[in-house]
């Protein structure tokens, strides 16, 4: 049976250089979950987050649960009731348009938490300044309906707002966030530098917590934000608490030859248990367990060894790797082996951990993966299996 398994050692790694970021710039750095929210890996993030930043109420509700602490929402549109809910127990809300923050301006107003200062309240802004390469996730795009651009705030009523948030970023460096804030600044900084803005959200799509990332220009910039304009930063990275946590243990159903490809049939699916693959797209990582392998995953269990898979010919044994549904470009990717595949083989598919379990489908009735973590210890111990039942309760 197929299994995404989460290191927890791993995930306290990113956790422990994430509080060090937060420690030393003064900022506060929040789970965004909609990119990890996987609840048994919450309970170790818990310790080093500041809170949570939710797109909507039921990821509000699982982060007050789960992690404590602040409780940032940000939704393009609010409905009535959800934002009835919310203003019981969030600490910031932010309007993504000004036309939403007039219709629900005098609701929230009236609310006696806004009224202590307990709850705030705030704009995301749209800098119109692109530093992504992938259009489907850069909010700057022409056309965008995410955040306000600097022309439509001009003579609107932001008595009441005491925030400013832009997200721009995916999977990218300092040099991209200091580039963004100084648009943002040139655009906005009269109104940063106001009495009324108390917090500067700076989103998301920072990878703190890989290797090469530049930290020190975090800091520095974190640092300079909140000496310059007085006001309270908050990030809210989500790939950086998860990358390089886990890995999507999958097995080989079927190999077979056909209109000149070899094909290796998997009990996963991309559509399915890693959306990104078609998405982005992304090509996984892709492991086999091999006596004397020098390969490693982002999970290694005790007594196991891994092969990396090459490219399409690298290597001697070329397969696509497909998924069991009826989708033609359900496709995982090719790649090459330095052994023929055979049924029943273990494919690891590499860092697993963010931006699927929140995606996971059980489009065609294909069997969804267990969930499992792995404590230091290297057991695995499942958290959440799932059924037959699982599939049918989701369809009425």
């Amino acid at each position: 049976m197929a299994q995404f398994q989460i290191s927890l050692p791993a995930l306290e790694r990113n956790a422990r250089i994430l509080y060090e970021v937060a420690c030393a710039s003064g900022a506060r750095v929040l789970v965004a979950l909609k990119a990890f929210s996987t609840t048994a890996g919450l309970a170790v993030l818990r310790p080093y987050a500041a809170g949570c930043c939710a797109s909507g109420l039921y990821e509000a509700r699982l982060g007050a649960r789960h992690l404590g602490g602040h409780v940032a929402v940000y939704s393009p549109a609010y409905r009535e009731a959800e934002l009835a809910e919310l203003l019981e127990f969030a600490h910031h809300i932010d309007f993504n348009s000004v036309p939403q923050w007039q219709r629900w301006r005098a609701t929230c107003l009236a609310h006696p938490r806004v009224q202590s200062g307990e709850l705030q309240l705030g704009l995301r802004i749209n800098p119109c300044f692109s530093t992504g390469h992938t259009a489907i996730y850069d909010p700057c795009v022409p056309g965008s309906r995410l955040g306000i651009p600097a022309e439509q705030l001009a003579g609107a009523d932001l008595t009441g707002i005491s925030g400013l948030h832009f997200h721009t970023l995916c999977e990218q460096g300092a040099q991209e966030l200091i580039d963004t804030f100084r648009a943002f600044e040139k655009q906005f900084g009269s109104l940063l530098a106001s009495p009324q803005i108390r917090y500067l959200n700076l989103g998301g799509g920072h990878w703190i917590t890989k290797p090469d990332y530049d930290r020190a220009a975090l800091i520095g910039l974190l640092r300079e934000i909140r000496e310059m304009y007085h006001t309270e930063v908050y990030l809210e990275p989500g790939e950086a608490w998860a990358i390089h946590t886990g890995v999507l243990r999958a097995r080989v159903l079927d190999v077979f030859e056909s209109l000149g490809y070899h094909h290796a049939i998997l009990d996963v699916s991309a559509s399915a248990h890693m959306p990104d693959v078609l998405e982005m797209p992304y090509r996984p990582e892709v492991y086999t367990l091999c006596p004397g392998g020098t390969g490693t995953p982002a999970l290694s269990l005790p007594g196991e060894q891994y092969s990396p898979a090459g490219t399409p010919g690298e290597k001697a044994h070329t397969y696509r790797l497909g998924a069991p549904t009826c989708l033609a470009g359900d496709i995982i990717g090719d790649y090459s082996f330095d052994h023929p595949l055979q049924v029943d083989d273990t494919i690891i598919l590499d860092d697993m951990s963010h931006y699927t379990l929140v995606k996971t489908t059980h489009f065609n009735g294909v069997p969804h993966p267990d969930i499992a973590v792995v404590p230091a210890d290297g057991s695995v111990q499942v958290v959440r299996p799932f059924s037959y039942t699982d599939f049918e309760s989701r369809l009425g």
